[in-house]
């Protein structure tokens, strides 16, 4: 993405030194006023047209402490994401407690994220088209986005781990609970690319689109315990296994 015009050589001469002599309240009040002001500048300017200059001018910090926190509007996205992907753990939390049922617990943690991420809806073309770039370092599957992509896994592994059938054992079999929370995951990509396109009022088909498939999910999962097919389950299994080191770029 093009840099923006003069803020380079600003940023040169700033090196940052007021930024790291502010005291820990001051930095913690920071960063989300620089990732505020961006999304309200994106709103009214669209992306491409604002700057780093203006987004610092809109959260009263310098271009230099601006870029000590983000090096470009590519990195204030991933800021911006890292704080929706809290909200989203924070809110999953809350409509898993006391849920059992896998398919409840799927629809609750999926339907959370698009709850937490609904006030970005506006953006979320500007936003996933840079990470669904292959060559971005912001792609899901890049090393860069490994430490959100592997928090993101976390918060499935949690589904998976508190469902429990009617008698309080797993409901997911031993031979697919270590990879099915990845499996979890690639489907919520999907979930997501369609809540990205979605123009219906508050993305409501996007949630029939996740009530509609949760259940179909479950079913299949618990073809794990059926011999004929649990050959093919872990195939698939396998399959993931071997390509995810290949997507890691």
């Amino acid at each position: 993405m093009p840099n923006d015009d003069g803020d380079a050589a600003e940023r040169a001469v700033e090196d940052g030194s007021v930024t790291r002599s502010l005291q820990p309240m001051a930095r913690r009040q920071t960063k989300p006023a620089i990732i505020d002001a961006a999304l309200g500048l994106f709103e009214e300017r669209g992306f491409e047209a604002t700057t780093m200059r203006a987004i610092a001018e809109r959260a009263g910090v310098s271009v230099g402490n601006a870029y000590y926190y983000f090096a470009s509007k590519d990195e204030l996205i991933q800021g911006f994401y890292d704080r929706a992907m809290e909200e989203h753990a924070a809110a999953s939390a809350e409509r898993l407690a006391g849920l059992t049922d896998l398919t409840e617990r799927i629809v609750a943690h999926a339907d959370s994220w698009f709850a937490a991420l609904g006030r970005y809806h506006q953006f979320a073309t500007q936003f996933f088209r840079v990470a669904s770039d292959p060559s971005s370092p912001l792609s899901p599957f890049s090393s860069r986005s490994a430490p959100a992509r592997e928090a993101a896994i976390a918060g499935w592994r949690d589904v998976v781990e508190g469902a429990r059938t009617g008698d309080g054992s797993p409901a997911v079999a031993d031979r697919l609970r270590s990879e099915l929370p990845e499996l979890l995951w690639l489907y919520h990509l999907g979930l997501i690319l369609f809540w990205v396109h979605d123009g219906s009022a508050d993305q409501a088909a996007s949630r029939l689109v996740l009530a509609g498939t949760a259940p179909v999910i479950v079913r299949a999962i618990g073809l794990a315990d059926v011999p004929e097919l649990a050959a093919t389950i872990d195939d698939l299994a396998r399959l993931v296994a071997t390509i995810r080191p290949m997507l890691a770029t």
